[in-house]
């Protein structure tokens, strides 16, 4: 990614919400930008996770995620608790649904929110990145081409 997320500022704490799988790894590559605050992850309890994770401090969420109504109010149960106990300064997140209720609580909070849409989606939103939208601080986009489905957003380039 070609420019920095985040202005520097003291004792700043970044939560990072984001699925297992890609999504995570898309947040996990972004380490320059947040490797030297305090942070916490919120993502599924897999493999992947635990691995990447390891030496990290993370919170477990409910999945599958989209679409799934029991599951997005566990997880709103799930970023409350997480949010009052960790108290970020900032959320940045790649997707996915999970995204939405940490981002939508985060809001109310008064947290600087930062959404990354995937790379993968170029000429189309994705439903996290359409509920998203309305609400976030930086709305960051990898192609040119997103800048069409999101004209406010800001094109950093290909995190890969």
């Amino acid at each position: 990614m070609q420019k920095n997320l985040i202005r520097e500022e003291n004792n700043m704490k970044i939560g990072l919400v984001g699925s297992s799988g890609g999504h995570l790894t898309h947040l996990y590559m972004l380490k320059p930008t947040w490797e030297k605050y305090d942070r916490f992850w919120v993502t599924f309890d897999k493999e992947d996770a635990r691995s990447m994770l390891k030496d990290e401090q993370m919170y477990s969420c409910y999945y599958p995620t989209n679409r799934n109504l029991k599951n997005l109010i566990k997880n709103t149960f799930v970023a409350w608790k997480v949010l009052r106990k960790e108290k970020p300064d900032i959320l940045i997140s790649s997707g996915a649904a999970v995204a939405v209720p940490f981002f939508y609580l985060g809001k109310l909070m008064g947290k600087k929110l930062i959404y990354i849409e995937v790379f993968d989606r170029v000429d189309k939103p994705t439903l996290t990145g359409r509920l998203v939208y309305p609400i976030v601080d930086e709305f960051i986009v990898q192609w040119e081409e997103q800048l069409k489905v999101y004209p406010k957003s800001k094109n950093f380039g290909s995190i890969f």
